[in-house]
């Protein structure tokens, strides 16, 4: 091959493939069987209850970005929902077991959240007026939006000891709300009981015994008010994972109610703790949370197989998020290693904190304009399909690697994150199929401008490659190389929203598929194999 014919490979891949300063990679994809399935709507995104008075650290970041006072016509927000066509939106949070629902039988006026110092979490209760759900439910309709709601698990408890709360759940209120969300029809995917009450619970806790019991409950509302027609999913406990407590929640509610066990994850700390970003970069550190995902996946195939594994609500940074990293690209790094990291263990879905509101909204709080992270899980709901691929991998731990099955075109998507920051990764793929017939393949290093451009194949079937073959890369880089940017670039180019104020096209290069992938330092690359043998993905 002539450097003249090598010309436009090398026009395909980032500069830094020059250089000295990266590391060779091998990726075997095995694409007999899957290990795990998400749902078509695994990407999903929460919509809170917090007033414009929440703050931490000095902080207020709320605005207006709650269920409550939220501007519903927002042409930004309406087309950043139907972009995903669906998405999956999570109306819920720590406020949830405050709100009453303002039906005719309420018997008390229906007012906002307040500041109060009796109150959990230094907030009254608050109510949202039928006319508001009305206006909620136009969006949802108009954008075509999957949603899950969560329902006030505290309503008729009281507090017995600090923290602790007892007593029957009392869901005359809740009902009459179902009744009437049923009644016109509003597209309720999932009925989604109590917020972070369980083990010892964030602000307030409940006995899995009495929850068990409340839950069987709720379901009957479900089967009653929904009849012969499609039912919507109920969900608990949308809280931190207590082996014993989750547990015995599966034990007492018993087969066939809980449908999806919802988690929260918070795994980076506080959101002024300075060890955010570093956490993000440190391989080990994110692995950690993979005790989780296979913990919970172990307790529901023990205790309630007829359940699944959810993320109710992940923001990295508690407490509103890092107001330095969670709007940032740096932050996609743990975001996506955490979406790739839960499909493995049979993660239905996953719903990020926030869609808008604090400093961790896919959308910024005040302009609703689309936040780094908004790109990332644009790029996995259009790529990643639900089955998820076992793979191998050699090379730098600091090469994360994801493998699913194809979502629209077939083949396989693959998943490469770079947490280096000053080394880049030269990527062989390959599929298990013949792997021993390549274990042989290496890289030709003629000169100091061409290595790493002769290997031999990458091959993605039984075959080697004739060259004509093509897989789609999707690289996304910092702007001007600052990973705390709020501008992202997809194969070198701004993702900004155009004159219209629509979401911009996700063009991929197109790419011999037996050259090699480079994945530069601090990048993350999804590459499409459209052609990828692999029987799971038929």
């Amino acid at each position: 091959m002539g450097l003249w014919s090598l010309l436009p490979l090398l026009l395909c891949l980032p500069t830094l493939i020059l250089s000295e300063d990266y590391s060779d990679v091998t990726v075997i994809i095995r694409g007999s069987e899957t290990i795990a399935a998400t749902s078509d709507e695994f990407i999903c995104a929460t919509i809170d209850w917090w007033p414009p008075e929440k703050c931490n650290y000095d902080q207020c970041p709320w605005g207006k970005a709650s269920v409550l006072n939220m501007d519903l016509t927002n042409p930004l927000l309406a087309k950043a929902i139907q972009a995903f066509s669906p998405l999956r939106i999570r109306v819920g949070g720590s406020l949830q077991d405050q709100v009453v629902y303002g039906t005719p039988n309420l018997g008390s006026p229906c007012r906002a959240f307040t500041k109060s110092s009796s109150g959990l979490f230094g907030f009254s209760k608050g109510c949202i007026t039928m006319e508001r759900w009305d206006a909620i439910n136009d969006l949802f309709l108009n954008t075509g939006a999957v949603i899950t709601f969560g329902l006030n698990a505290l309503q008729g408890r009281k507090q017995i000891r600090k923290g602790v709360w007892g007593g029957a759940w009392n869901s005359s209120n809740a009902q009459e709300f179902m009744e009437y969300t049923a009644s016109m029809n509003y597209p309720i995917d999932s009925w989604e009981f109590g917020n972070e009450l369980s083990g010892s619970g964030i602000g307030a806790s409940v006995g899995a015994e009495q929850y068990g019991k409340d839950l069987v409950e709720l379901q009957k509302m479900v089967n009653q008010l929904y009849g012969n027609s499609r039912k919507p999913l109920v969900l608990a406990p949308g809280g931190f994972y207590d082996k014993q407590w989750f547990a015995q929640l599966l034990e007492v509610s018993g087969p066939n109610v809980l449908k999806g066990m919802t988690h929260h994850i918070y795994n980076l700390g506080a959101g002024n703790d300075p060890r955010v970003a570093n956490r993000i970069l440190d391989p080990q550190y994110l692995s950690r949370v993979s005790d989780t995902f296979r913990d919970l996946q172990l307790t529901i195939q023990r205790h309630g197989p007829w359940s699944a594994p959810w993320v109710g609500e992940a923001g990295g940074a508690y407490n509103s998020g890092s107001r330095t990293v969670s709007n940032t690209f740096l932050n996609s790094f743990w975001y996506l290693d955490q979406l790739g990291q839960s499909a493995k263990y049979d993660t239905k879905v996953y719903c990020r904190q926030t869609l808008i509101g604090g400093n961790y909204g896919l959308l910024d709080t005040d302009t609703f304009v689309p936040n780094p992270d908004y790109y990332s899980a644009l790029l996995w709901h259009r790529l990643m399909g639900k089955g998820v691929l076992s793979m191998d991998i050699g090379g730098s731990s600091y090469l994360r690697a994801y493998a699913h099955c194809g979502k629209q075109k077939g083949g396989v998507t693959l998943l490469l994150i770079n947490l280096s920051q000053n080394m880049g990764s030269m990527v062989s793929v390959r599929n298990d199929l013949n792997v021993d017939l390549a274990q042989g393949q290496g890289i030709t290093r003629d000169n100091s401008f061409v290595h790493g451009l002769k290997r031999t194949v990458s091959w993605v079937g039984s075959k080697a490659s004739d060259g004509l073959e093509k897989r789609e890369e999707y690289h996304l880089t910092a702007q001007d190389g600052d990973p705390l940017t709020r501008t992202v670039l997809l194969n070198g180019v701004p993702l900004e929203l155009t004159a219209d104020g629509d979401i911009p096209p996700l063009y991929p290069v197109q790419v011999s598929v037996s050259s090699p992938i480079y994945v530069s330092p601090l990048s993350i690359a999804f590459v499409v194999f459209p052609d990828f043998e692999a029987d799971a993905c038929q």
